[in-house]
């Protein structure tokens, strides 16, 4: 194999397809990348085994072939190379190593031989539909911070993506404490497709990959694979293998107080009072009264703070807790000047929405206080 690229180019592919590769790898075929030189495209390939992705490169092949070189070790080679600079790969004679040429910079690296690479093989997708990229985006942002890291409920660990209605896309993700989701309208073909789970790692590194603009994303998908197509790249996953549980029933119907606030304020209520809250607890204090929201926190280390703000509230007075930094992530991801939360008592979940309506739905549970 013997191939030259631009150094940007590679390296943008290499910045996409390395962080697929684990760190730790008891295979160590695993710990490489897959480069593939045929008909004038240079194809980058990386897998966990769970998570595959292929992206395509331009380039000037001076012989086809194809080989393994260890991923991160190349990526920090091409990142640290002059800008602007033609790479050249060539397979030695003995095809156990690479060479890697740039200017006067010479590198050689150990390689694999590409027969032992592993595939993920995916098998035959039975709903095929596309999203905007804008649109997907959108999505895994308003979603993914709730997305369970506890390894034990490994049911938890991904977005659940389904149609509960033939007019809706929804992804849904919770951790026990939080639930987020948000609507699309459904794309054509998404109709009866089956609710699958997407791992969380796969849901980060198509949010890197999205640039947005007005591009279609394609997705196809099966009850045990999803496959993602952002032009040239193509990310394909194994699905979590679980039941997610009935969301639905968590997310309060009756909730009759309803509390308008100020998003930036109280944002910055939230913030600058948890400044004191213990890094274990992280409790603050909501006490509603009429047009006056006290919150406050109390740490029996370190001190106290409250901050009062102006509200629209047309409930019983009432004093309620939360984790000061779930409510943050949910505050950040409201678009609107005005966030409007409905409640019912201290011990019952609370529905958080945009002002503005909008497409995503938030409950948050209290804690005690």
């Amino acid at each position: 194999m013997k191939v030259t690229v631009e150094r940007a180019e590679l390296l943008k592919s290499l910045g996409h397809v390395h962080r697929v590769v684990e760190r730790r790898n008891t295979i160590p075929i695993l710990a490489n990348v897959l480069l593939r030189a045929a008909n004038g495209k240079l194809n980058l390939k990386a897998t966990d085994l769970d998570l595959e992705i292929i992206e395509p490169i331009g380039a000037d092949i001076g012989a086809p072939g194809a080989t393994t070189v260890p991923a991160h070790m190349f990526y920090e080679i091409v990142r640290k190379l002059p800008d602007g600079s033609q790479v050249q790969l060539e397979s030695l004679a003995d095809r156990s190593s690479l060479a890697i040429k740039a200017g006067r910079s010479r590198f050689t690296l150990q390689t694999l031989p590409e027969s032992d690479f592993p595939d993920l093989a995916a098998a035959d997708m039975t709903h095929k539909f596309s999203v905007g990229a804008a649109d997907l985006k959108r999505m895994i942002d308003k979603t993914q911070f709730a997305i369970s890291t506890e390894e034990t409920r490994y049911y938890l660990n991904g977005m659940y993506l389904h149609v509960p209605t033939d007019k809706t896309l929804r992804a849904v993700a919770t951790d026990g404490h939080r639930l987020a989701q948000f609507d699309l309208p459904a794309p054509s073909g998404a109709a009866g497709m089956p609710g699958v789970i997407v791992p969380r790692k796969t849901v980060g590194e198509l949010q890197r990959l999205i640039e947005g603009g007005d591009t279609e994303i394609g997705i196809e998908l099966s009850s045990a694979k999803i496959r993602f197509t952002l032009g040239d790249v193509i990310l394909t996953s194994k699905l979590i293998d679980g039941t997610f549980p009935d969301y639905t029933r968590v997310i309060p119907q009756g909730n009759d107080k309803q509390l308008k606030v100020d998003k930036p304020d109280f944002e910055a209520a939230v913030d600058r009072v948890s400044t004191v809250s213990s890094e274990r607890g992280r409790a603050v204090k909501l006490s509603i009264s009429g047009s006056r929201l006290l919150l406050s926190v109390t740490n029996p280390d370190s001190g106290s703070a409250t901050e009062e703000i102006e509200v629209d509230y047309d409930g019983d007075p009432l004093d309620i807790g939360f984790n000061s930094r779930y409510l943050l992530d949910i505050a950040s991801q409201i678009d609107s000047e005005q966030a409007i939360f409905k409640l019912a008592d201290p011990g019952s979940p609370t529905l958080i929405q945009d002002g503005t309506g909008g497409h995503a739905v938030y409950v948050l549970m209290p804690m005690r206080v």
